[in-house]
Formats: structure tokens, C-alpha cells, sequence
């Protein structure tokens, strides 16, 4: 299934699904962007290009409100290089793993322990987002987990920043302020 939603400046890849309509049963859906999309995304992600994005997700009831998102995402981008900004082909392989709780909701809130001091466990589960409305923009979701695997410094392969740095500037050596004092005698 084709994400068939018009592309904007703020959402340029866009699939709502009504949370209402996810029963107990899984819902799988498939996305693929559109050419228009890809340029979107390009611009949003200020890459030189995405040549593809396709995504296999998994959507489920979590708990009574909540709904679970799993799934992959594949997308083929092309960035330009850090040091000689030449493109750089890439690829990301990114796996889809979050749940949404309406807002408000109890699940949503951190609960302090004994001492009334809130714990994070870095290696534990995320805590769940929430929406409002009855709508979960699953493209959205698709495009955040899609933008945060993309490799901020890219850089072709056997490149070096020595060979394409600034000359080196020879700095003229400056006397040293207490240079004019070695002269002074001492009567």
C-alpha cells in the first residue's frame, strides 16, 4: 500500500491511521513514498537526495487505549561528503519500535520510586508518546526513525581532512612583549 496523502512543507510523507480502527488483531501496512515525497524528505532532511524509502510496520492495541508500532524502514539517500562534498550514497536499515498512549493518559507519566525520585534506566524501554485526537500519523513515525539513523559527518571512504584542509598559515613570530625588557640595565 501507497501512502496516497498530498505532500506538504511540514509533512512531506503523511499516512494517518484512525486508532479506533486497530482492533485486537494486528494491522500491517506497507509504505512506500511517492516521487513527491522524496523530495520532501530530501529537503526536510537536508540531503542532496532520497531515492527510495519503503517501510513494513505492524500496528497493534497496547493496553486498552494505546496502540504498538513495529516494524523496518529501508531508505536510500544521498548525502554530500563533510570534507570534499562529493555525494555519498547510503543506506538505512532502521527497526520501528514505539508506543503511543492518548494524552493524558497514566502510562505516559513517570511514576518516582519509594524515595520520590524518578528513575531512568538508559537500557530500559522508552516511555510512550502520546497523541491527541484519534489519529496517529504512522509516516510521521516512519520519517522521525528515518531521519535519526542518518549519519550526520558523512564522508567518502579513504578521505582524509589533511589533503583538503586550509594551507597552513606561517605565523610571523611576534616579539614577545617582555622582549624590550632583557635590554634595560640595571644602574
Amino acid at each position: 500500500m501507497s501512502s496516497q496523502h498530498p505532500a506538504n512543507d511540514d509533512v512531506p510523507f503523511s499516512y494517518p491511521v484512525k486508532v479506533g480502527h486497530i482492533s485486537a488483531n494486528p494491522v500491517r501496512i506497507g509504505l512506500t513514498a511517492s516521487p513527491d515525497e522524496l523530495i520532501g524528505l530530501a529537503k526536510l532532511w537536508d540531503v542532496l537526495s532520497v531515492e527510495s524509502l519503503k517501510s513494513e510496520l505492524q500496528v497493534t492495541r497496547w493496553k486498552r487505549d494505546g496502540l504498538k508500532i513495529t516494524g523496518d524502514v529501508r531508505v536510500a539517500l544521498t548525502q554530500a561528503c563533510v570534507v570534499t562534498l562529493e555525494p555519498v550514497s547510503s543506506v538505512i536499515d532502521e527497526k520501528i519500535d514505539q508506543i503511543f498512549v492518548p494524552e493524558g493518559s497514566k502510562l505516559a507519566r513517570m511514576m518516582p520510586d519509594e524515595k520520590g525520585e524518578i528513575v531512568l534506566d538508559p537500557d530500559g524501554p522508552d516511555m510512550p508518546d502520546q497523541f491527541s485526537g484519534d489519529t496517529i500519523d504512522v509516516g510521521v513515525v516512519v520519517a522521525e526513525f528515518a531521519a535519526l539513523a542518518i549519519e550526520p559527518y558523512p564522508r567518502k571512504p579513504d578521505v582524509d581532512f589533511a589533503e583538503y584542509g586550509e594551507e597552513k598559515l606561517v605565523e610571523e613570530k611576534k616579539p614577545s612583549p617582555f622582549a624590550a625588557l632583557k635590554d634595560w640595565k640595571k644602574d
